[in-house]
């Protein structure tokens, strides 16, 4: 009897231990009782955040919309949506302005030293539009080098560091939106930042500007920013992320592919689906531990 129990009691020492509800990590998260959730996002980036009639729409608002739903906060009434310029994201999650941001914000080691991510939910590429007077003039890399050419990019942005690596002198403001307007003024000859901000642009205006693609070499992976200090909510955002990508895997309709569909999608000419979102932990959803009747 002494050996069975003692057989028995190993068995259950080597049971998967219980996972962790979504609820139980709402409970450990910076967010538990809030009654809306600050998010931050793009103003002026056509196609992923900008104010159009009164309204907040693009492909990053979709997504922050999804994900603020999926942690309970649905609808624009439990959201408050904050303005945030590329060079102010990071600022933005450390001084507690947002809960979190969806932002063209690139993933990278740097970065990630001082907050966290949740994602990739975007692969995209770095690309330069020129106005159409050049759009036969700057073609590569080395036309953008030619000191002739004043070339324009928003600072803080992975851009910017890639065009200091090959050497291009660029002029540096607070978004690529400034960017576009300094072009049509006749202050720059072009502008380099990621495919997907500048086919809003081009969207904005199609008989204006042209994309040139050019061989950076380099995949922006896009994520969705969290609070380095709240790993509990970055594990949700996370989580929903995952539940979207599995859904679009197993061919269904799922929140991120409808949002591409209706914003990106006309405009990239390609057909894309949602990256698979890396370091995904495992959880039991609201209404898993729910008693079945």
């Amino acid at each position: 009897m002494t050996l069975l129990l003692a057989a028995a009691a190993g068995c259950d020492s080597q049971q998967e231990p219980e996972l962790p509800s979504v609820q139980e990590k709402l409970r450990e998260s910076h967010i538990w009782g809030q009654p809306t959730l600050r998010i931050g996002v793009a103003t002026n980036e056509p196609l992923l955040g900008e104010v159009r009639n009164g309204v907040r729409v693009g492909f990053d608002v979709e997504i922050a919309r999804y994900i603020a739903a999926s942690l309970g906060y649905e609808g624009d009434q439990r959201i408050e949506f904050v303005s945030v310029s590329t060079e102010d994201r990071i600022p933005a999650l450390q001084g507690g302005l947002v809960d979190f941001l969806v932002s063209s914000f690139s993933i990278t080691e740097e970065r990630k030293k001082l907050v966290s991510f949740a994602g990739p939910y975007f692969v995209t590429t770095q690309e330069v539009m020129v106005p159409t007077r050049h759009k036969n003039a700057i073609r590569t890399i080395e036309d953008l080098r030619d000191p002739n050419y004043k070339i324009c990019t928003s600072g803080g942005s992975t851009t910017e560091a890639e065009l200091e690596k090959h050497q291009i002198r660029t002029q540096v403001v607070k978004n690529v939106g400034n960017c576009v307007a300094g072009i049509r003024a006749g202050r720059y000859d072009a502008v380099s930042s990621d495919e997907t901000i500048l086919a809003g642009f081009l969207a904005r205006y199609p008989t204006e500007f042209e994309i040139v693609d050019m061989p950076f070499g380099t995949s922006e992976l896009l994520g969705v920013g969290v609070p380095i200090g709240d790993p509990a909510l970055r594990d949700l955002v996370a989580y929903f992320l995952d539940k979207s990508y599995q859904q679009g895997r197993n061919g269904q309709a799922s929140p991120w592919q409808t949002a591409y569909n209706r914003t990106l999608g006309p405009w990239l000419h390609a057909e894309k689906r949602q990256p698979q979102p890396l370091d995904v932990p495992k959880l039991v959803d609201f209404d898993d531990k729910a008693p079945r009747r």
